[in-house]
C-alpha cells in the first residue's frame, strides 16, 4: 500500500511539474526581460530622489519611455520624413565603416520579423539527400540571378532551442512549401519538433512556387 501511495504521489508530482514548468518558465523569462530592460532604460533615478536623497526608481518608467519614444519616432518618420530624406540618411550611413555593416544587418533582421516585407513568413521543407532526409526552414530569397545563381534560393534553418540559425543556397526544385503558419513552423523548428503541429490542418505539403 505504501508503494502504491508513493507511485501515485510521484505520478501526480510529475503531472503537476509538466503543467506548471512551462507556465512558470515563460513568466520568469518575460519578467526577467522586462525587469532587465526597465532597469537599464529607466532614467528616473538620474533625476529624482527620495526623502533620504537616494536615487528614486519607479518601476515601469523605462519600458514606458522606450515605447513612447519609439512610437514618436515612428510617427515622425512616417508622416514627416520624405523618401528623399530617407534615401539620403541611408547613403550617409552606408559611408560609415563598420557602423554600416552593423546597421544594415540589424535593420534587415528586424524588418524580417516586423517590417512591411517580412522574410520569415514562408516555411518550407528542403530535401537534403536521396535517403529521404528533409529539414524545416524559411524561404528568404527566391531569386539569386543577380549573383549568377539562377534557379537557386536561400533558405534559413533556425537551430532548435537557440536563437541562432544557418542559411543555405539550394536548388529551387529541392524546396517544398509547408502548409502551416510561419509561427507554427518556427515553434516546430525551435522546439526540436516537440511543438507546432497542434493547430496544423489539411495536407502537409504543397509544391513551392
Amino acid at each position: 500500500m505504501i508503494r502504491k501511495f508513493f507511485q501515485k504521489f510521484f505520478y501526480y508530482l510529475i503531472k503537476g511539474t509538466l503543467v506548471v514548468a512551462p507556465v512558470a518558465g515563460a513568466i520568469f523569462v518575460i519578467v526577467w526581460l522586462v525587469a532587465t530592460l526597465d532597469g537599464a532604460l529607466n532614467i528616473t533615478e538620474h533625476f529624482l530622489e527620495d526623502e533620504s536623497g537616494h536615487p528614486l526608481y519607479i518601476p515601469g518608467i523605462g519600458i514606458l519611455s522606450v515605447i513612447l519614444l519609439l512610437t514618436l519616432i515612428g510617427l515622425i518618420f512616417t508622416t514627416l520624413v520624405t523618401a528623399p530624406i530617407r534615401a539620403w540618411l541611408n547613403r550617409t550611413i552606408n559611408k560609415i565603416p563598420l557602423f554600416n555593416t552593423l546597421y544594415s544587418s540589424i535593420k534587415d533582421f528586424t524588418e524580417a520579423f516586423v517590417g512591411d516585407a517580412k522574410k520569415f513568413n514562408e516555411p518550407v521543407l528542403v530535401i537534403v539527400n536521396d535517403m529521404g532526409l528533409k529539414k524545416v526552414g524559411f524561404l528568404t530569397q527566391k531569386d539569386l540571378s543577380s549573383i549568377g545563381l539562377p534557379n537557386e534560393v536561400i533558405v534559413y534553418f533556425p537551430y532548435s532551442y537557440s536563437v541562432a540559425g544557418q542559411i543555405v543556397v539550394v536548388s529551387a526544385d529541392k524546396v517544398i512549401k509547408l502548409n502551416m503558419s510561419a509561427t507554427d513552423a518556427m515553434k516546430l523548428a525551435v522546439s526540436g519538433g516537440v511543438s507546432g503541429l497542434e493547430s496544423t490542418k489539411g495536407p502537409a505539403i504543397d509544391p513551392a512556387k
